[in-house]
């Protein structure tokens, strides 16, 4: 299964087209049949299409070539001349106006992301400058504002009222044809577990969405906005008939923090959970068919402060029900620090209900050189309950690497995850300490990616 962002590089697609064109003309199709007007989403799509923008980036990335032509010595032997080390690279995507008065738009993260200009090209043909305010790669959400002066708006819908089988429409910039409209319905709700992005709450749609819709809206037959088109599931490079799409109410949460502080603060409760599976339930007793169940407590957490325990399952948060562990992650994750909650759990087979505080996440971090020479550059970090990699790998993330460091000239690089020191596994920055203070010889187990190495530090 191959899974693609909506996101179009001019740089990578090209394509053409041709349309045979019938010579004959066929007759008008009649605005009436028995005096009944034919139904059309025409008048829907008049209000709600100037909203939807069309957007362009430009940014500079390094060109690949061979490493002889870094050597001065070679290029002078052979009178090569200098080449430029970077080219424009271009890509095209699409927004959606929700604020007139700020002129603010949304869109993906994965459309601005590392952009160095950003024009913004409206229903009418007006192209506009745009500024970045701010964005949260873990949900693929991105704030960007334009001067405002006759735009038009899309009301956000309530994404919780969705229902499989919904009329939706797709709108966006696909392969960069200019704006394209596209109808279906939808097709299931809640997908997660996709491995598109840290959070993941997605509505799921048969509506077209292709290379070039990120950001695009998917809108309701009243012409409000229900959710942001992110993704595709593309086993041949195009579509296929599943589009995923951010709901309006997430995409709504994620823009007030980004408004408020230019990126998305993240709360957690302190808690390590699981799915409730039939054999759990069984095994506790309990009627429940879905729910998260609470593995571990961190001492001192917003949890053991609310009076959460180890087998507690959850089975909502402020009403909402919890289907799985990766609902509640989702759900919290969303909520601001210090934001009140209302947990329904289910403990030895009774409902009772907590309060709690959501807290403010703050990993444990450890540096390198502070407990080997060798690992000097690298800032360790542990795996939290925010993490993509949370409940999916026991080790500890390497959170940064200073280039030209020991660490980075000994292979380590941001992002891996150690897995083992010397053969004795490791589960938080804390367990380093002892394995790799004093000693000469480090064997380092990593996972990087999907692929485990070993490293050897002498």
């Amino acid at each position: 299964m191959k899974i693609q962002r909506a996101v179009l590089s001019t740089t990578l697609l090209a394509m053409s087209l041709s349309v045979a064109i019938p010579v004959s003309v066929q007759a008008a199709l009649p605005a009436m049949v028995d005096n009944q007007a034919l139904p059309s989403l025409a008048p829907m799509l008049e209000r709600a299409t100037p909203a939807v923008v069309n957007i362009a980036t430009e940014n500079r990335v390094a060109s690949r070539r061979n490493p002889l032509l870094e050597d001065p010595f070679f290029r002078h032997f052979f009178n090569i001349p200098d080449q430029p080390r970077e080219r424009m690279a271009q890509s095209v995507g699409s927004g959606v106006v929700v604020d007139t008065e700020r002129g603010y738009v949304i869109t993906n993260h994965h459309v601005v992301e590392g952009a160095d200009t950003i024009t913004v090209t409206l229903r009418d043909g007006r192209r506009l400058n745009a500024k970045v305010i701010g964005s949260d790669s873990q949900s693929d959400v991105a704030v960007i504002q334009i001067p405002s002066g006759n735009l038009t708006a899309l009301p956000l819908a309530d994404s919780d009222a969705l229902r499989v089988g919904d009329f939706v429409v797709a709108v966006g910039n696909p392969f960069g044809l200019g704006q394209t409209v596209t109808s279906g319905i939808v097709s299931a709700l809640g997908r997660t577990g996709l491995g598109i992005q840290g959070y993941e709450d997605f509505i799921q749609t048969d509506a077209s969405i292709n290379p070039g819709n990120s950001g695009g809206a998917l809108v309701n037959l009243r012409g409000e906005l229900v959710g942001i088109n992110t993704a595709i599931i593309a086993p041949g490079g195009g579509n296929v008939g599943i589009g995923f799409a951010i709901p309006a109410n997430m995409v709504a949460r994620l823009m007030n923090q980004i408004v408020s502080h230019g990126l998305v603060k993240r709360g957690q409760l302190g808690v390590s959970v699981q799915d409730l599976t039939p054999d759990l339930a069984r095994a506790f007793n309990i009627p429940a068919s879905q729910g998260a169940v609470i593995a571990q407590v961190s001492p001192r957490s917003a949890a053991a402060r609310a009076g959460l325990r180890e087998g507690d399952v959850v089975l909502s948060i402020n009403g909402r029900p919890v289907r799985d562990s990766g609902a509640l992650r989702n759900t919290v994750g969303l909520l601001e620090v210090g934001e009140a909650v209302r947990l329904e759990i289910l403990r030895d087979g009774k409902p009772l209900t907590l309060e709690a505080k959501v807290g403010e996440y703050a990993p444990a971090r450890l540096d390198g050189e502070a407990i080997n020479p060798r690992l000097t550059g690298a800032t360790l970090e542990e795996i939290g309950p925010n993490s993509p990699l949370a409940g999916k790998v026991l080790g500890v993330l390497i959170a940064e690497v200073a280039s030209r460091s020991p660490a980075a000239r000994a292979g380590l690089r941001k992002g891996d995850v150690i897995l083992a020191i010397n053969q004795q596994r490791v589960a938080s920055p804390a367990d380093l300490q002892p394995l790799v203070a004093n000693r000469d010889t480090l064997l380092i187990n990593l996972l990087r990616g999907q692929q485990e190495l070993v490293l050897a530090f002498r």
